[in-house]
């Protein structure tokens, strides 16, 4: 028997909590308008616990899932997914080890049988590994030239210094070449297990066969045991600003200061005024302050980042070394009126108008729908979001942007790295 309780989405669809007999639970969206089945999961615990000397071991186990599993080497695992056009992907963040099956109806039963085998019972074996290795410290060396990603790099090492999220998440070229089989497999152990993880399922798949697709698939796996505790922080080193140095003719910017978490009221006045600010592509203030107004940077933009410990807006550009004073002075200015003065009342509705028609683009595919449905279920946000979001976003007012201003840039201060050669700071 299974338990639902069934809401009216913003797609056309709903969506329905699935329990398996094995105790499996889901997000269930079943849709036969396509003979496609796609599922996205997500299992508690990334990068932030990978070794404090070793960081890395969470991105190379998620490349390293679908390298080999069960009775197939890693060539046999790829061709036995190939040969029936199934697409399986593993990733891994600060804070999740997640992933994502697509296949046609006919080929379920092997598609969830590879899945199951990847999470359950991957190789590891040795040639795999080097195989990744070499293939992410030759990126990483790579990445040493990149100006944006030295500049993110850098802000993460100030703005989250002595914590976990302060490390790179895809290690170093000396922290890969340490990580061995016994971190690979100890990490797996920990992590991919059946307590900790957020499912969902978007297809033409009735709830009956799905609960027992769950069962094989996630039904095996180890309980969870208590992850190690990941220290609540908060964005360091505001109102400081370090520059990488590359020689290069454009310097690149990241920008940030403190932010407000998905889980908190004050998120959605939050989301609405960094849209009015730099999370609309081209009407935001920064677009067109910035980029239309003085031609400093062909992109600039700003976004909130929520992490299970951490929250923060951040920002990025970049801009001609002799430029880069003029324009990080026009971003604070346009923060500072944006925070002093607050939007026009026609600048807020039209930022809420866009936001609430905007959400349903993001339910345009059954790939798009079963990954948003399992990020609001590992925020903890509830199944009945997707219907109230909307109203959320609509009964933002002038004092909610206000209140969420004062907290995100109150002092006026920002963390600031630049890589590049600027001149004029």
């Amino acid at each position: 028997m299974t338990a639902s309780v069934e809401i009216r989405a913003a797609s056309p669809t709903s969506v329905k909590t699935l329990v398996s007999p094995g105790g499996i639970e889901a997000w269930h969206v079943e849709s036969d308008v396509v003979p496609l089945i796609a599922v996205a999961f997500t299992f508690e615990g990334g990068s932030a616990h990978d070794p404090e000397d070793r960081p890395g071991v969470a991105q190379m186990l998620a490349r390293l899932l679908d390298e080999g599993a069960g009775q197939y080497n890693s060539d046999a695992f790829q061709e036995r997914l190939a040969g029936r056009a199934i697409e399986l992907s593993f990733n891994a963040g600060n804070d999740a080890i997640g992933g994502s099956l697509k296949t046609l109806v006919k080929h379920a039963d092997e598609a969830f049988e590879l899945m199951r085998l990847a999470l359950a019972e991957p190789r590891f074996d040795q040639d795999a590994i080097e195989r990744v290795r070499a293939q992410t410290i030759a990126g990483l060396r790579y990445q040493q030239n990149d100006p944006g990603v030295m500049a993110t790099r850098r802000f993460f090492e100030e703005g989250f210094a002595g914590h976990p999220y302060g490390r790179p998440t895809s290690g170093t070229p000396e922290s890969v070449a340490m990580i061995t089989r016994d971190d690979l497999v100890a990490m797996h152990r920990t992590m991919i297990t059946r307590g900790r993880i957020k499912i969902a399922v978007v297809g033409a798949i009735s709830a009956d066969r799905l609960s027992g697709l769950l069962d094989k698939v996630f039904g095996s796996l180890p309980e969870a045991q208590p992850l190690p505790f990941i220290e609540p922080t908060s964005l360091k080193q505001i109102g400081s600003r370090f520059v990488v140095d590359l020689d290069v003719p454009q310097s690149v910017i990241r920008f940030g200061t403190q932010g407000i978490a998905w889980r908190e009221p004050d998120f959605i006045p939050a989301y609405v005024l960094n849209h009015i600010l730099g999370g609309g592509a081209f009407t935001s203030r920064l677009f067109q302050e910035v980029r239309e107004k003085r031609g400093l940077a062909y992109s600039v933009g700003t976004s909130l980042v929520s992490y299970r410990s951490a929250a923060m807006t951040w920002g990025y550009t970049a801009t001609k070394n002799e430029r880069v004073a003029e324009c990080l002075d026009v971003i604070s200015q346009e923060i500072s009126r944006l925070t002093t003065d607050g939007p026009s009342d026609e600048e807020l509705q039209k930022a809420k108008d866009y936001l609430i028609g905007s959400y349903a683009l993001g339910f345009d595919t059954s790939t798009k729908i079963a990954h948003t449905m399992v990020q609001i279920a590992f925020e903890g946000l509830g199944i009945d979001y997707i219907g109230r979001r909307n109203a959320l976003v609509g009964a933002v007012t002038q004092a909610d942007i206000s209140k969420a201003a004062e907290r995100l840039f109150g002092d006026g201060r920002m963390l600031t790295v630049i890589a590049g050669r600027p001149t004029g700071l």
